[in-house]
Order: C-alpha cells, then structure tokens, then sequence
C-alpha cells in the first residue's frame, strides 16, 4: 500500500493545522522557520500596502522558504513581485515590532468582518465559539497567526521572493483560485546566495528541461495529463533499469508475477481501497452487469494470488515482486513532471512470511534496498522509523515486535536514522528510506512496510508446524518508488549525463567526411553486436558541429573515424568531457566501452 509518488521538494502542502484554526498555544519553530514565518508576513503586508484589495488567506513557513495565498483578480507579474521586495525592505528597515493580541472569537470575527477579509472568517467561524484567538499585528497591519515570529522587522535577514503560482482555496479546485507567491530567506546574504546558487544549479537539472532536450519522454495534455510518453531513448533508459531490477531481485531470493489493470470492485471492496481509498482512484467500466475498477495498487492481487493453496511453513517467505503500472488520481496542481504523475509503474514487492521470519526478512530488504540504490550512485542516506498510530489494527504486541525489529535494523544499518512518533499506518508501523542527490535534496524512495491489515482482510494464513493455521506477517516494499519518478531523480543527479551503463546512447560513431561512411556503419554494426548501444553521424556537417551536438546530447563516447582510422582499421575516441583516448583498434575499443559500461554492483558510478 506504498504511496510511490510523493510530493517533490518544491511543492508547498497546506499545513491542517492552518486550515482548522488559528487557536491555542505557540508552537515551536526553529530559528530559521521563525524567521522565515515572520518574512511571510511583512511579505503580506507589502502586498496589500502596494495592491490594496487584495485578500490573504494563509502564509506559512516551508522547508525552503515560504509563501502566502492572494486572492487578487489580475496576476502577480515578475515586476510585481520587484515592486512587492522593495516594500518588504522598507518595512524591515523601519524596525516594526511584532505584537501577539489574544481576543475573543466573536471579537476577532467582527474585526476582520469590518477589514471584509472573507478567508479569515471561514477560518474564523471553524474555530470554536468560545476559542480564544490569536493575531499579530506589524504596525498598522495584521493577520490571524499563532506565532512565533522575531521580535522586530529588522531582525529580519536576507530575502528573495522566487515565482508566483496558482493554487486553489483550501486545495479543493471547487473554491476560489488563488496566487501562491513564494519566497525564501536566511539570516545572512550570504546563506542566501549559496541557496539561491543551488536552486540555479536544480533548474539547470531540471528533469523536465532535460527529457525535452534529450527526447527522453514527453507528457501531452491531448493523451492527458500525467500520463507519460516514453521515446525511444528514455525507453532504452528504462528497460535497462528494469532489466537490472528484475535480474537482481532473482539474484536474491525474489520470484517476479503479473497482475491486471483493472478488477471488480469487489476486490477493492475486500481490501478496503473502497472505503478509505475511493477518491483517489479511476472509475472503470461496467462488465457483464459488474463493476471494474483501475487499479490504484497491486497488493491486493498479490494477496490474493497467496491464497491460491494451502501454504505451509516450509515454504516460507514467499518474495514476490512486479513492476505493476497503477493508476491515482492527483490534482491537477500537485502534479509536476514525472514526480508527481496519474499513470505510474511501482517496483513493488510484498513478502508472506512467519512471525518468526520478520526480522531477518527486514534486514534483507533493507540491505536490498540499499544495495540496489547504491548501484545507481547514491550514497547518503538517512531513514526514518515510523511507529504506531493512535489509530491502528493489529494487536498491540505485534507492532511491538514489528517495531522492535525494524529499529534492530536501522541500529545495524549504521545510516542516521530519526523516529516518527505514531507516524506509521494504520496497518502496520514502517522504515522510510530516503536518498540525498548530488545537491543534497533528499529523495522518498524506499519504504518497507510491516502489514496487519490486509492479512486479516484477505484471511491469509499457513500451516505451522504444529499443524494449525497461523496468520501471515506481511510486507511491503517499494524499492525504486516508482520507475518514473525514479527515473526523474536519476536524470537530475547527473544532469542527463547518465553513467555509461545507463546511457541511451552509450557510443556515437562519427564520419569526418563522405569517404568513412561504409566503415562507420561497419564500426557502429560491430559494436552493436557486442551488445552496446552505439549511433552514427554521418552527412556534410563539420567535424566540430558532429562533437558539439554528440556533447549536447550527453553521450559518453565519440568515436571519429577519418582516412586514416579507416586504412588502420582503428578509431579515434573522445570522451564526453572533451578529453581524448589514444587512437585504438575497434576491437581494443570494445574492450574499454564494456569495462566503462560495467555496472558498478552497489558502487557508487561518477556523476561528473
């Protein structure tokens, strides 16, 4: 029941908490939340002093910075949003302080009814009617807040506003469209700077620009949105990962199934998507008088393909994985390229197993997990130990097995890890492992999760050896997330310069002139046939354009071939950094592509 499409960094979930009501004690914020809470907010101010009847609505702090909600009938432009940071430094200059007020509901609604603040009194009448409520003012303006903020405007730093987006009233596109107007600050400039100079080098890598530039793949709003198309060189990209995926998980004990798109509904029903899962899935199709549902996860297939047969401990664990296309439906405004899409292939797995089995599996999936991620390059990770909900199914002593051994296995691991509090789900408490790229920006990929639920729901169970039937343990695990998003991180690590095992195009063979295009095609043939994955440029271009666009298109080696690499039967190699191997003989060539196209087995590979 993994979700393997999470939020990227950049997106801003409105916090619940501010959409239940401003009410009660401050909350504690770092210095740096702080800071940039009190930013958001002489932001606000600066618009509604330059745009007068423009309404607020909420204005947070985020994990990179902040923004706030405007409802303003034209759009915020780039001058705008100049104008807006010119005012901010007038009212940091001019040292206002920020003054916490607590008044009664009735009163605090009578205020902002006069200021004919509509947000705030939908907010307001959510809160209880006898609340006390909480509000700041800075100098003559205010808002509803909790708080904390810093003492004074001036103790504010360095601040940059970023862009402007649409966004809808509560996330709900039913409501009011609204202008989300982001921004960051830091303490320092120079803090600033370097985030600044980060977010410069994130465009740059932007998966988006780079799978135009590179025609890795394309999402077209006449197929739909977030439903992705795979060309040819993206699906090269692909089919390696899956086919290294697929080799590994039978190198270590895993059997791979299939399962279909869609099934009756009476299947949701047993698993309980239904109930708790309705909205985010697609309505199917009538079928003989039934109802079939797109699938939205490949679980309950899984388990109900357990069940066919009277297990028995001897044969346990059962690991069975499968790249599995599912189907959710995501908001318009959360999607963003292929991290957040409609349409994706989750690297699914779930394990059956005994009571007894449970730690040791868990200790195998995470190294798995690891293993495979390194392999693709990364090496810095940090996890997270979910545990027990208020809420939760399943008896108590078995969560605290689970529990017990999943933090046995993220001691053992050695990676820093932190503990959620009743962050777990309702089925089972979980480890979510999460990858930090060459920027730093941590990545949701993995997730193993223990399961008491569906067991329970699909009556799945073995023979012990006593000869009675016991309840299965189950496991989920998604290795990758999803093979989209995946692909979408991997893409901005390297920057589209894939390592050469990886690489759509892993060798182009180059004719400086008419004369070498037979022995090009007879290069590029050979390499071929050693299994590597090689093009050619031939026609009237120049030498130097054929260079320049193989480098533009990020492919490792160039090989040039001229008179005289043709008499010698040899090539002359270049590689994508612009340095050059010595002239060598086709089959000395194919000898060095397939040392540099090796996979690396849980190495890290260059990211240069």
């Amino acid at each position: 029941m993994s979700d393997a499409s999470p939020p990227s960094p950049s997106s801003a979930p409105v916090d619940p908490e501010l959409l239940a009501g401003l009410v009660g004690a401050t909350p504690t914020l770092s210095p740096l939340e702080t800071l940039r809470h009190s930013t958001a907010h002489v932001m606000a101010m600066a618009v509604q002093t330059l745009f007068p009847g423009t309404k607020v609505t909420i204005g947070p702090s985020i994990d990179t910075g902040f923004y706030y909600d405007f409802d303003r009938p034209t759009p915020f432009s780039e001058d705008d949003l100049r104008a807006i940071e010119a005012e901010m430094a007038k009212i940091v200059a001019a040292d206002l302080p920020f003054e916490r007020h607590e008044r009664d509901r009735a009163e605090v609604r009578a205020m902002f009814e006069r200021m004919g603040e509509a947000y705030k009194l939908e907010l307001i009448d959510s809160f209880p009617p006898d609340a006390t409520v909480s509000y700041y003012t800075t100098g003559d303006w205010l808002d509803l807040c909790r708080g904390p903020h810093v003492a004074r405007t001036a103790e504010i730093g360095a601040f940059k506003l970023l862009s402007v987006a649409g966004a809808y009233w509560r996330g709900d596109e039913r409501n009011a469209q609204l202008q989300h107007i982001y921004g960051t600050a830091f303490a320092t400039q120079a803090e600033l700077d370097a985030h600044l100079a980060l977010l410069e080098e994130a465009k740059r890598r932007d998966h988006r620009r780079i799978g135009k530039d590179l025609d890795l793949f394309s999402i077209d709003e006449v197929i739909g949105g977030g439903l992705v198309l795979w060309h040819p060189k993206g699906a090269r990209v692909r089919h390696v990962i899956e086919t290294f995926w697929r080799e590994e998980h039978f190198a270590h004990g895993y059997e791979l199934v299939g399962s279909p798109h869609v099934a009756r509904e009476e299947l949701w029903n047993t698993s309980g998507h239904t109930t708790f899962y309705k909205e985010n899935m697609y309505a199917g199709m009538d079928v003989d008088g039934q109802q079939y549902l797109v699938k939205p996860m490949n679980c309950p297939f899984h388990c109900t393909m357990f069940k066919k047969g009277l297990r028995s401990y001897r044969e346990l664990p059962h690991r069975w994985a499968e790249l599995g296309t599912v189907y959710r439906y995501e908001r318009s405004g959360v999607m963003h390229g292929l991290l957040r899409v409609r349409g994706f292939t989750q690297d699914d797995a779930h394990l059956f197993m005994t009571r007894e089995q449970l730690p040791v599996e868990l200790e195998r999936v995470v190294e798995f997990c690891l293993h495979i991620l390194r392999t693709f390059g990364f090496t810095d990770f940090k996890l997270y130990l979910a545990t027990r909900p208020k809420d939760y199914v399943g008896a108590p002593e078995m969560w605290q097995v689970a529990e017990a051994a999943l933090h046995a296995v993220l001691v053992k691991s050695g990676l820093p890890f932190e503990v959620d509090p009743g962050g777990g789900a309702f089925y089972g408490p979980k480890i979510d492992l999460k990858l930090k790229d060459c920027l730093g920006r941590e990545w949701q990929c993995s997730t193993v999760q223990v399961d008491f639920n569906l067991p329970e729901r699909f009556d799945l169970s073995y023979v012990g050896a006593d000869g009675a039937k016991h309840r299965i343990v189950m496991v989920h695990r998604a290795l990758l997330g999803s093979i989209e998003r995946f692909f979408a991180v991997l893409t901005e690590h390297y920057a589209g310069a894939f390592p050469v095992w990886l690489a759509p195009v892993q060798a182009r063979v180059i004719a400086i002139g008419d004369r070498q295009e037979a022995y090009v095609e007879e290069v590029a043939g050979l390499l071929r046939q050693a299994g590597f994955r090689v093009d050619t440029h031939t026609g009237g271009d120049k030498l130097g354009a054929k260079i320049r666009q193989a480098q533009l298109e990020k492919i490792p080696f160039m090989l040039v071939c001229g008179d005289k690499e043709v008499a010698a039967r040899a090539v002359a190699a270049r590689a994508r950094d612009g340095s050059q191997l010595p002239v060598m003989s086709i089959e000395a060539f194919v000898d060095h592509l397939r040392a540099a196209a090796a996979i690396p087995r849980g190495g890290a590979a260059s990211v240069a």
